[in-house]
């Protein structure tokens, strides 16, 4: 599996070094505010426990699951798998993203969330890549953990068709092994 791996881009003491130190931020801006933190699965499990197991302010957790890729393409057609099960009306909301890409399905997830009526909506992002970006999305991340060139990345959660997830690094994919 590593040997389909052209290029280390993030370290794993390079993602958990930069974690802890969005953790901490996220910390002191949302102390006393019980905020509910929302991953948007499958990618971000990796991102999100290692996350919340380092906030330091009462915190709740809750998550969705939407679907917007095939391969290394992104369909644009976003669908809900699963919803958030808490009721966020009036509450502080931070979405956590493993990546940030053409932002199709983050500008759903956000519009999705804000109808609930949060008393504020942000984004924490692990990975931002902004070559990627839709235009028609206007939508920016408040927090960021590393901007990442424009190519297709694996590990840390992040796949190419389900494989790769559990790699502890963000890598890139060679150009052969897509056709395993």
């Amino acid at each position: 599996m590593t040997n389909d791996i052209q290029q280390v881009l993030i370290s794993e003491e390079q993602l958990q070094a930069r974690i802890s130190q969005l953790a901490e931020q996220i910390s002191r801006e949302y102390a006393g505010k019980d905020p509910i933190f929302v991953g948007v699965l499958k990618g971000v499990v990796m991102f999100f426990g290692d996350f919340v197991k380092r906030v330091t302010t009462h915190c709740q957790i809750d998550f969705m699951w939407i679907s917007s890729y095939h391969g290394t393409d992104s369909t644009g057609s976003m669908i809900v798998k699963r919803d958030v099960s808490e009721n966020i009306k009036g509450r502080h909301v931070v979405i956590l993203e493993d990546i940030f890409d053409t932002g199709n399905s983050l500008d759903f997830t956000y519009k999705h969330l804000l109808s609930k009526e949060p008393a504020s909506l942000k984004i924490c992002t692990l990975l931002d890549k902004p070559e990627r970006r839709n235009p028609n999305v206007t939508l920016q991340p408040d927090y960021t953990g590393f901007v990442i060139p424009n190519a297709f990345v694996v590990g840390y959660g992040l796949d190419f068709n389900e494989h790769y997830r559990n790699l502890p690094y963000v890598g890139v994919l060679k150009p052969e092994a897509y056709e395993k």
